[in-house]
């Protein structure tokens, strides 16, 4: 099944990138390309298998900010979003050791993810309620 949320552009880069010149010259090849499942690779694999919903918009800002989205805190995400449905709030924000998620608890879909340094100094508007989970 093929998800529109879950298809990304590549992102724009700045500077020269690291590259392993072959000894036949044939091609270069990056470092990124030549290693494992890239980290967003990672992150979209562990997001389909939870229960809850990442907006096109969270995926990449939780990418971008290599934020952390272990099987935990998706346990802990989903109880928070429990937490919000049972008083009946739309739009909570769920803090999570450190790391806010913007969440429509009606929808099950995180709506974008902050770590705890680009959290610091935002104001938060528009938003029913917060579960500290």
């Amino acid at each position: 099944m093929d998800d529109i949320r879950f298809k990304f552009y590549k992102p724009v880069v700045t500077g020269t990138p690291g590259t392993v010149r072959s000894t036949t010259g044939a091609s270069e090849k990056t470092a990124s390309q030549t290693e494992g499942p890239s980290f967003q690779e990672i992150l979209l694999d562990t997001i389909k298998s939870s229960g809850v919903n990442f907006s096109k918009h969270a995926v990449q800002r939780a990418a971008r900010r290599e934020i952390e989205v272990t099987a935990e805190n998706l346990a802990r995400l989903n109880e928070g979003i429990r937490m919000a449905n049972e008083k009946n709030l739309g739009d909570t924000l769920i803090l999570i050791d450190g790391t806010a998620y913007l969440v429509n608890a009606k929808n099950n879909t995180i709506i974008t993810a902050l770590s705890e340094g680009s959290a610091k100094g935002r104001v938060f508007t528009n938003i029913e309620g917060t579960v500290i989970v």
